[in-house]
């Protein structure tokens, strides 16, 4: 049996579940897959309920619209037993289509959506795929295998247990003409032989980490990465600090210079934490994979089409995809760089342009590999039409699993099917 290289990301929000509230407004369509053909009406039940049963009398507004454009129908109703369904139309072009539903019970709002897909595997992307895409990421992954590795580990007693070593992880990254750092928590089991890999590639935000013990334990080599070239093992006030201050709206920084964007550090940094884990004499390379969950699952892309020695991928509700839908009158991805007050400033001919080497449709074009992809249709994060704009481009075999009405977080059974896909290829 040969042994794989994983790297892997859990979504950030599998920690953040959404909060359970007294009073829960459900709104579905009325296709059990959520699934039309562009022209055929849809019709949306909007149900309230409170410890399972309906409410009575309750006034329902709701919103009809494309997701994330303004609304084309909007209508209060009184429903007397708890469920009304309301006629939401059709669309003429591939998209999504949303009813929105808000209800005030005892003085508080509560809020549901549906959302329905209308011929989603015709979507296209609207991004500029520039002619010399390649040729920009080859040169950058040139200039980052003339830097060192210059990996420090320090060993954490305190983490450590009897089966798993615990180490803060510092190497030496890419930086518009320097170097920079990329921190980590590695977890190598206790043992002889080569392990498997597990790469936990981050969400948005800026965050402290604690390593994957668990998978450790496991038998897996588990590498737990920070994008910002700061250590992650700092106490959380520092990254509160830091997230209300230089490092807030990270993901705009440079975005009219392609050679100096935020991004150009952290995903030539995604292959240097694959160099990390290749060399060290505790992992079999012969195989690698990747995955991760929204900014983590456009990573797990990147990462996938930029490194060859990547074998397999799994991504969840993928982020920074087909961002400049915006401007084009439909849904863009996260983080939504071309809409509402920031458009005023964001929309310049140098800032679009650059969006064309980091965005994850054009790497999503280069992907050759087996993949398997997650999401829902009430994504309001990561739209499911942006998502759809990567999706529907990627060459190699690929398994998309809906879960329809989730919006930017995962049900249990959804990490549990995507991990044992990941595991069922690194046993092979």
């Amino acid at each position: 049996m040969k042994k794989l290289l994983l790297l892997i990301l859990l979504p950030v929000s599998v920690l953040a579940q959404p909060v359970e509230r007294l009073v829960k407004v459900v709104v579905a369509p009325d296709h059990s897959d959520w699934i039309y053909k562009t022209g055929e009406p849809v019709r949306f039940t909007v149900s309230v309920l409170q410890h399972g049963n309906p409410v009575p009398n309750a006034n329902v507004r709701y919103e009809i619209g494309p997701e994330k454009m303004p609304a084309t129908k909007t209508e209060t109703v009184s429903i007397s037993k708890g469920q009304v369904v309301v006629d939401g139309g059709t669309m003429q072009t591939p998209g999504f289509l949303r009813c929105i539903a808000t209800v005030q019970v005892n003085g508080k709002e509560y809020r549901g959506l549906g959302t329905a897909a209308y011929s989603p595997a015709d979507i296209k992307p609207t991004v500029e795929n520039p002619a010399d895409f390649q040729t920009f990421w080859d040169a950058g992954k040139a200039e980052l295998a003339k830097i060192p590795l210059d990996a420090r580990l320090t060993l954490m007693p305190e983490r450590c247990t009897e089966k798993v070593n615990v180490y803060h992880v510092n190497l030496q990254n890419w930086a518009y003409n320097s170097t920079s750092r990329l921190y980590g928590i590695l977890c190598v089991p206790k043992g002889e032989g080569k392990f498997p890999a597990l790469l936990q590639v981050p969400g948005a935000g800026i965050r402290p980490y604690g390593g994957d013990i668990a998978n450790a334990e496991q038998g897996v080599v588990t590498f737990q990465i920070g994008i910002h070239g700061i250590p992650v093992n700092m106490d959380p006030s520092v990254y509160t600090s830091l997230s209300a201050g230089s490092l807030s709206g990270y993901q705009l920084f440079n975005l009219d210079d392609r050679d100096r964007y935020y991004y150009r550090r952290v995903y030539l940094g995604c292959v240097r934490a694959v160099d990390f884990l290749a060399s060290l004499p505790q992992v079999d390379a012969g195989r690698m994979a990747v995955t991760g969950g929204s900014q983590g699952g456009a990573l797990s892309i990147v990462t996938a089409a930029l490194d060859s020695r990547i074998k397999y991928l799994g991504a969840y509700y993928p982020a920074l995809s087909d961002v400049t839908g915006y401007l084009n009158g439909r849904a863009g991805g996260w983080p939504h760089m071309f809409t509402g007050s920031t458009n005023t400033w964001m929309n310049k001919a140098e800032k679009i342009k650059t969006t064309g080497y980091y965005d994850v449709v054009n790497f999503a074009r280069r992907v050759q590999i087996p993949g398997r992809y997650a999401w829902g249709f009430n994504d309001e994060t990561c739209p499911p039409t942006s998502m759809y704009a990567s999706y529907n481009l990627i060459p190699g075999p690929k398994t998309l699993e809906l879960f329809e009405d989730t919006g930017h977080w995962t049900y249990p059974e959804e990490t549990e099917h995507m991990n044992n896909w990941l595991l069922e290829k690194l046993k092979k």
